[in-house]
């Protein structure tokens, strides 16, 4: 984890959700050989670096929310003056709705390198186990706290037509199920997925409403919910058609029009050319 003499730079490392078997070999070589790292939770780092077997021996420096814009400027001077700064978060990958974007940023303006070491996130681990449509999805970080402000989050997830993966807290899931339940549509499909990796892990699949039932008995540790994408909306290709040869006769070309009304409308852009000709 040297680095090239003369050039720090900075090393986003994944840290394991729960189970520290999860933790790469690279990993346990950066905590090792790192000369700053930068730790989101320094007793949870050193709890981690026990549990792997290795005793980092760079210096060790918090970086959560509170005091991420003050430590910037010294970890920059250190990589400047040729270290490596390793950041970790306490569970997935930084930057994820974790510290860790702003020093990337900051990296980037002073055209220091950043590289990362890939791992474990709840983020893709949920939408894998949820079985949901995996091809296409959007991860919306934590669902907002406020009820207005988490129903007009919400409203734009009415036609979403990917899976949605957000984070939330245990004692507001159920109300957050149960507005996007009345929001969304009772049977919308989705998982939570809770302590994922950990020895209670449990995925619970179902439709929003079910699963604001079930989540109001109580649910306890670290929430990933994933929401399925909204159903396809039957479409008048024969109105569609019409559009078309209407702004034809107007003057457009007619693969422009086509290819325009398709992508508003959510159809196949052949289909609808074949229609119109």
């Amino acid at each position: 984890m040297n680095p090239v003499s003369g050039s720090g730079r900075l090393v986003l490392a994944a840290t394991p959700l729960g189970d520290s078997r999860d933790a790469s070999p690279r990993l346990i070589e950066a905590l090792a050989g790192a000369d700053v790292i930068a730790a989101e939770d320094t007793r949870r780092l050193r709890a981690l670096a026990t549990a792997l077997g290795v005793s980092p021996s760079g210096r060790v420096v918090s970086f959560y929310d509170a005091v991420e814009t003050g430590r910037i400027p010294g970890l920059v001077e250190a990589m400047r003056d040729g270290q490596t700064v390793l950041l970790v978060t306490d569970a997935g990958m930084p930057s994820v709705s974790d510290p860790g974007y702003r020093l990337v940023t900051a990296c980037i303006a002073e055209d220091l390198p950043v590289t990362c070491l890939p791992g474990p996130s709840a983020v893709t681990t949920a939408l894998a186990v949820s079985g949901l449509p995996c091809d296409r999805f959007t991860f919306e970080g934590f669902a907002p706290r406020k009820t207005g402000e988490r129903g007009r989050w919400l409203t734009e997830l009415v036609d979403e037509r990917r899976t949605a993966v957000f984070f939330e807290s245990p004692h507001r899931l159920a109300e957050t199920l149960a507005q996007a339940a009345s929001v969304l549509g009772a049977d919308r499909p989705a998982a939570v997925c809770r302590e994922l990796t950990k020895t209670y892990e449990e995925v619970r699949r179902g439709g929003l409403a079910e699963l604001a039932e079930w989540a109001a008995e109580g649910v306890r540790g670290e929430i990933t919910v994933v929401v399925g994408p909204a159903a396809p909306v039957a479409t008048d290709i024969p109105a569609l058609v019409a559009q078309v040869r209407a702004r034809v006769e107007e003057g457009e070309r007619l693969k422009t029009v086509v290819a325009e009304v398709a992508a508003a409308a959510g159809v196949s852009k052949k289909a609808l050319y074949d229609a119109s000709l």
